[in-house]
C-alpha cells in the first residue's frame, strides 16, 4: 500500500520542502499539497524543489481545478518537471471549492472537469489536444512520458465520472462505509464504461493524528487538532445537499446528517485546526472521517481501508504534531501495515 502526505503550502516554502523530506525518508511515496492561490504559496514552484531534493517521492496537488489556470498551462507545468525529474507527478483534479471560491468565481462543473482531464493529460503524455478548435502538442514532450489525472469526488454523478474517465480516484475522508460505498460506485462505473476496476487507483486522504495511548484527554486533543477537516468537507457535503436535498437517495445520509448545525464558513480558517467555523463538527465525525488514536488503531483502520480496495492512504498533516505522525507513520504504522 502507498503513503502520501498532504501538506499547505503555507511560508516559509523550506519548511514544506523538509517535510517532504521527511516523509520520504519515514517510507512515504507520495507528496501532495493543497492548490489554492490566494491562501496559500504556488505549490508547482514548490514541486520543483521538492523533487530535486529527493529521490523518488510523486507530487501533485490535491486538488487543483481547471478554473484558475489555462489547461495547457498546467499541462507544460506538469510535462515540464516530469522531463526535469522523470515520470514523478500525479494530476489530482477537482471542482477547486477554496481556490474559486475565494477568488469570487462559482465551483466549476463536471463537464468543465472532464474537458479539462483529457485535454491536461493528453498534452502530458506528448499527445494532441484540442482547446476548442484549435489541436495543439508539445513538440518538446519525449517518448514515454506520463500524467495519470485523479479526481476528488463525493457525489453520484461526480463517483460516475471519476470511474468512467479518471486514472485515479481521491476520496477526502476514511469512514469506511463512505469508502466501501464510493468506491463501489467508482469501481461499477468504470466497468460499465468498458474498463477494468483496477484500471481506476483510489486514494483516501485524511488527518492522522497518532496519540500515545488512547486515554480521554489524548483523545480529546487529538480530535480538537483535526475538527477543521470534517468542516471542509462540509462545503462539498452542503453543495450535495443544495443539489440532491436533505435525505436523497443518491446521496448517503451517513455523509449528509451532520451538517445540519452548519451556519457558515469563512476561508479565512480553512484547513486549520482550531478553525471557528467547524465547531458543529461532532466527536463522531472526527472519529469517522479521520484517523485518532495509538499507533494500534491507526494500523487497524488502514489496514480496514486497504481491504476496501484502496490504494494508498494519504494523511493530512494539519496539526501541532506534523513530524511526529510522519516519524510515527514510518517506524510503526507503514511497516506493520506492509509487512
Amino acid at each position: 500500500m502507498d503513503f502520501g502526505l498532504v501538506l499547505q503550502t503555507d511560508p516559509p516554502a523550506s519548511g514544506v520542502v523538509e517535510l517532504m523530506k521527511r516523509a520520504e525518508r519515514a517510507g512515504f511515496t507520495h507528496g501532495w499539497t493543497f492548490d489554492s492561490a490566494v491562501l496559500w504559496q504556488e505549490p508547482f514552484v514548490i514541486y520543483s524543489r521538492i523533487l530535486a531534493e529527493t529521490e523518488r517521492l510523486v507530487v501533485g496537488p490535491m486538488v487543483t481545478n481547471p478554473g484558475t489556470r489555462t489547461w495547457e498551462v498546467t499541462a507544460s507545468t506538469f510535462a515540464t518537471l516530469n522531463d526535469m525529474y522523470g515520470n514523478r507527478t500525479v494530476c489530482g483534479i477537482g471542482r477547486g471549492d477554496s481556490a474559486m471560491r475565494v477568488a469570487g468565481r462559482a465551483p466549476n462543473t463536471l463537464a468543465r472537469i472532464s474537458g479539462a482531464m483529457k485535454v491536461i493529460r493528453a498534452l502530458g503524455r506528448g499527445e494532441e489536444a484540442d482547446l476548442g478548435g484549435t489541436v495543439v502538442r508539445f513538440p518538446w514532450v519525449r517518448e514515454g512520458a506520463e500524467l495519470p489525472v485523479w479526481m476528488a469526488a463525493y457525489g453520484p454523478k461526480a463517483l460516475k465520472m471519476t470511474g468512467e474517465e479518471a486514472d485515479g480516484f481521491i476520496l477526502q475522508l476514511a469512514d469506511p462505509f463512505l469508502t466501501q460505498y464510493m468506491v463501489k460506485a467508482v469501481r461499477d462505473a468504470a466497468v460499465a464504461a468498458g474498463r477494468s476496476a483496477s484500471d481506476v487507483r483510489i486514494c483516501v486522504a485524511a488527518p492522522a493524528y497518532v496519540t500515545d495511548d488512547d486515554s480521554p484527554e489524548a483523545l480529546a486533543h487529538a480530535r480538537e487538532q483535526c475538527r477543521w477537516f470534517g468542516g471542509m468537507v462540509g462545503n462539498h457535503v452542503a453543495d450535495l445537499v443544495a443539489k440532491y436535498g436533505a435525505h436523497s437517495s443518491m446521496v448517503p445520509d451517513e455523509l449528509t446528517e451532520y451538517i445540519k448545525a452548519r451556519e457558515g464558513y469563512d476561508y479565512a480558517h480553512h484547513g486549520r485546526s482550531g478553525n471557528p467555523d467547524t465547531a458543529f463538527v461532532p466527536d463522531e465525525i472526527v472519529d469517522r472521517f479521520c484517523l485518532i488514536g495509538p499507533v494500534s488503531a491507526q494500523v487497524e483502520k488502514v489496514r480496514a481501508l486497504r481491504e476496501l480496495g484502496v490504494d494508498q492512504f494519504a494523511v493530512y498533516a494539519m496539526h501541532d504534531a506534523k513530524e511526529a505522525v510522519i516519524d510515527a507513520y514510518g517506524r510503526d504504522v507503514i511497516p506493520a501495515v506492509n509487512a
